[in-house]
């Protein structure tokens, strides 16, 4: 319990263990607050720079969808002032128009085979039928409604092939000045990102585009395609779906309020949103086109992103930590270099106090003699303690010397105490004065006897 105690209790510890601590503390503290610090910095950076890295590729191939466009408005230009254009569709009978047709056939082909991204190219009348295509299979159809809605481009729904295109109309005029029919060019939807971006986006990239309303006209997964990326209201939904011909009856809405910022944006910029139907977060960039009210958006999936920023993470929690592991050694080491000193002084202080000089503890003040000789602080703290113990030794058998002569003196005192009781007794002088008179008649009786024996002789 009482090494449980000194465990817990920090002013406990040995020396060494605080000092281990407080070596580690004051290297991983500041070097974790910074490493933290400098690696926030680090994500930011590398996080603004994936979303300016999304607004610039979107940026790129929208400027290369206002150009694909710019092209294609110059070819349907071309084509409706066309000569043998102008005529088919200027001729008033079938046999003017039969007679115009081969020209114009061979017009049509070379511009087909000049173009190999256009899907098809369709003259209609001002009726909006189409007279003359590249295939028959448009022959026929009728696209009063591109007629009547507008010249220039768009993105539909086929109504022949049923796939989403870009279509490009341009009305055809007679010498006259009279609108006598239009030119229709039509791009399939895949055909038009081979276009514009024959370099490979990414794995995880999306290229996508919205019209001005905020609903999907292209998208890589069909599935996405003429949805609304936010909730709109319901009469402006249905002049949606009556004027833009997508032929559905009825745009869904995505509702993903974070994409709200490229409706009708005017400057590229970058949000994070997340599909209704994945639980994975994107980061998307968006850039305007010039030549349409289209916004288009390239997006890809955080964790794509995210992959070399959890490198970092772990790469610097790394460091830390070896830091920090080779700090606690030298921590440990110094903390041991500092404190065996202070335990042998320990030790030998007590050995001191308790007078123990035995082999280990003389062993014990030959080491301190080694450290003794080192030029630190506690090289001198060792030496101030030695002289100390010399001295103190010294002073002992002094000390001891002088009380085993104070203890002969008490012991001669006391027995001259003891004998002098002894012979101020009366009974001893009695005694005494016995034994002087025996040994005076001993000295008499041998007095006696010498005369006796002189007078014999």
């Amino acid at each position: 319990m009482k090494q449980f105690h000194r465990f817990i209790y920090p002013p406990a510890w040995p020396i060494a263990a605080k000092i281990s601590v407080a070596l580690v503390c004051a290297v991983l503290i500041p070097m974790i607050f910074t490493a933290y610090y400098n690696l926030q910095q680090s994500l930011n950076s590398v996080e603004a720079g994936e979303y300016r890295k999304l607004e610039l590729l979107a940026s790129s191939i929208a400027s290369r969808f206002d150009q694909l466009i710019i092209d294609h408005h110059r070819v349907v230009a071309q084509v409706s002032s066309d000569r043998h254009v102008v005529d088919f569709l200027s001729a008033s009978t079938p046999q003017q128009r039969k007679a115009q047709g081969d020209n114009l056939q061979q017009t049509i082909e070379n511009i087909f085979r000049s173009h190999p991204d256009l899907n098809a190219v369709l003259l209609i009348d001002k009726n909006g039928q189409c007279i003359a295509a590249t295939e028959p299979k448009f022959i026929g159809q009728n696209y009063s409604h591109i007629q009547g809605n507008f010249y220039g481009s768009s993105i539909l729904l086929g109504e022949t092939t049923k796939s989403p295109g870009m279509f490009f109309s341009q009305p055809v005029r007679s010498p006259s000045g009279e609108i006598v029919g239009a030119t229709l060019l039509k791009i399939k939807g895949e055909d038009i990102w081979l276009a514009i971006n024959p370099l490979h986006v990414g794995f995880n990239s999306d290229v996508f585009l919205i019209d001005q309303h905020g609903i999907i006209i292209s998208h890589p997964n069909p599935s996405l395609l003429f949805h609304s990326i936010v909730t709109l209201p319901t009469q402006r939904l249905k002049y949606i779906v009556q004027k833009q011909h997508y032929d559905v009856d009825l745009i869904e809405s995505l509702d993903i309020p974070d994409l709200k910022v490229m409706i009708k944006a005017k400057q590229p910029g970058h949000t994070t949103y997340q599909l209704p139907q994945s639980q994975k977060p994107q980061i998307l960039g968006f850039a305007p086109l010039a030549t349409q009210p289209w916004v288009l958006g390239v997006s890809e999936t955080k964790a794509a992103f995210t992959a070399p920023l959890n490198r970092l993470i772990w790469l610097n929690s790394s460091s830390v930590v070896i830091v920090g592991g080779i700090t606690a050694i030298i921590a440990l080491l110094l903390g041991l270099s500092i404190s065996r000193p202070i335990h042998a002084l320990t030790v030998a202080a007590q050995a001191l106090e308790y007078d123990n000089f035995d082999s280990d503890v003389l062993e014990l003040h030959q080491r301190l003699a080694k450290l003794g000789h080192t030029q630190d602080d506690m090289g001198q703290l060792v030496c101030v303690f030695l002289e100390m113990a010399e001295q103190v030794r010294m002073r002992d058998q002094k000390l001891k010397m002088q009380v085993q002569e104070l203890r002969i003196e008490i012991d001669e005192t006391k027995r001259a105490i003891q004998v002098a009781e002894i012979t101020e007794n009366e009974n001893f002088q009695h005694l005494q004065t016995k034994i002087e008179k025996l040994r005076q008649h001993q000295v008499n009786a041998s007095e006696g006897d010498g005369g006796m024996r002189g007078m014999g002789g």
